[in-house]
C-alpha cells in the first residue's frame, strides 16, 4: 500500500524528535516557529473546518481513496482526524517542535503509524505529484508552494487551501505582502480543470479559504 511519503520526506514518524537536518539549523522560520510554539500553551489538537468539510463530505463529494498531505501543520488535529479516518498522512512543518508534540499526541492515541512526519522548508520541499487524495495548508502563503500543492493532488482529490489576504495587513505594516494572496487568489492561480467548489473571505475579511477539486482521471 502506497504510505503517501515521497522519497525526500525524510526520517518518517520519528522526525518530531530526530537531528535538525543541516539546511534548517540556523533558518529563520524555523526559529521563529519553535519559539512560539515552545511559548505557547497546550494545543488543543482541534481539527482545522476545512479539513472537517473535506474529510466529511457528503457521498456524493467524497475524497477518493489515497493519503493525506497537511503541509505547514503544526500542532494541527487535521492530521490526526484523516489519521483517524484510517488515512496516512504527511504532515509536513519547519518546527521540529510543533511535530514533537504532534507526534506525541498521534502516539496517545495510537495514530503514530498512520503519520509521517517531515521537518523541511515549504520553500524547498517536493512533494509527488498526483498522489494525495486531499493537500491541505491552512497557515501558510507562497505561490510556488501553492503550485506544487496542486499539482500533487490525485485525480478527484481535494486541494483546501487558507491564507491571509491583504486586509490583513491593515495596521500591520511589517507582514509581508508575499505572505497574503492577492484579488482573485488563491483560485485564479489554479489550472482551468479544477472546480472550485468554494472560495470565500472569512468574517472580516483577513483570511479566505478555498476547496477545489481535481479533475478525475480518464478512463
Amino acid at each position: 500500500m502506497d504510505s503517501g511519503a515521497d522519497a525526500n520526506e525524510g526520517p518518517g514518524e520519528d522526525a518530531g524528535g530526530a537531528e535538525v537536518p543541516a539546511g534548517l539549523a540556523g533558518h529563520p522560520d524555523r526559529l521563529r516557529w519553535n519559539a512560539k510554539y515552545e511559548s505557547a500553551p497546550e494545543p488543543s489538537f482541534a481539527p482545522h473546518p476545512l479539513a472537517v468539510r473535506a474529510l466529511e463530505a457528503t457521498p456524493g463529494e467524497a475524497l477518493p481513496d489515497g493519503p493525506v498531505l497537511d503541509l505547514a501543520c503544526g500542532t494541527s488535529g487535521s492530521a490526526l482526524l484523516a489519521a483517524r479516518a484510517g488515512r496516512r498522512v504527511t504532515a509536513v512543518d519547519v518546527s521540529e517542535v510543533a511535530l514533537g508534540r504532534l507526534g506525541a499526541e498521534a502516539r496517545r492515541r495510537g495514530l503514530d503509524g498512520l503519520i509521517t512526519l517531515v521537518q523541511e522548508d515549504l520553500g524547498a520541499w517536493r512533494p509527488g505529484p498526483a498522489r494525495y487524495a486531499l493537500v491541505l495548508c491552512t497557515g501558510f502563503w507562497d505561490r510556488a508552494v501553492f503550485g506544487r500543492a496542486a499539482a500533487a493532488v490525485a485525480p478527484g482529490g481535494l486541494l483546501a487551501w487558507e491564507a491571509l489576504t491583504a486586509r490583513a495587513r491593515d495596521g500591520h505594516g511589517t507582514l509581508p505582502a508575499d505572505w497574503c494572496v492577492g484579488e482573485g487568489e488563491p483560485a485564479s492561480l489554479l489550472d482551468g480543470a479544477f472546480t472550485v467548489l468554494e472560495q470565500d473571505d472569512l468574517p472580516g475579511g483577513r483570511k479566505r479559504r478555498l476547496l477545489a477539486r481535481a479533475p478525475a482521471a480518464v478512463s
